[in-house]
């Protein structure tokens, strides 16, 4: 098997995987519940698939074309702000109370400290002992 074979059978496997992330990121955006749930599709499993076709796509440039970097340089961009961008949603949606809101923080000495309650401590000794 030649370089252009194996090239192709990668271009074509990155092709189907990206494809098929890209698939079951949509529909879990269309049949997830609410919107702090949609974030997970297109921030995890949409970004691996868009990072599947850029794979295909490098791929491809570097073997049968003079190769560039502008897929790498688009991935690692896409890598970087997705989850950033999902932190800022979920964000907005707490603060306009628009989500199920998280259980509120216990009110005591240990909360939000490195202070470890008696009781764990004492756990802590019998399992050491």
């Amino acid at each position: 098997m030649t370089a252009g074979i194996i090239a192709t059978w990668a271009i074509a496997i990155s092709l189907l995987i990206g494809s098929f992330f890209c698939l079951v990121g949509a529909i879990g955006l269309l049949r997830f519940r609410d919107s702090m749930v949609r974030l997970h599709a297109p921030t995890k499993v949409g970004t691996m698939g868009v990072g599947g076709l850029l794979l295909a796509a490098m791929i491809h440039s570097y073997t049968f074309e003079q190769g560039s970097l502008h897929e790498l340089l688009i991935m690692g961009f896409l890598f970087v702000t997705a989850p950033i961008s999902a932190n800022f949603i979920a964000k907005v949606h707490l603060h306009h109370r628009t989500c199920k809101m998280p259980d509120p923080p216990p009110h005591d000495e240990t909360w939000a400290t490195l202070d470890v309650p008696e009781a764990d401590l004492e756990i802590e000794a019998q399992s050491d002992a």
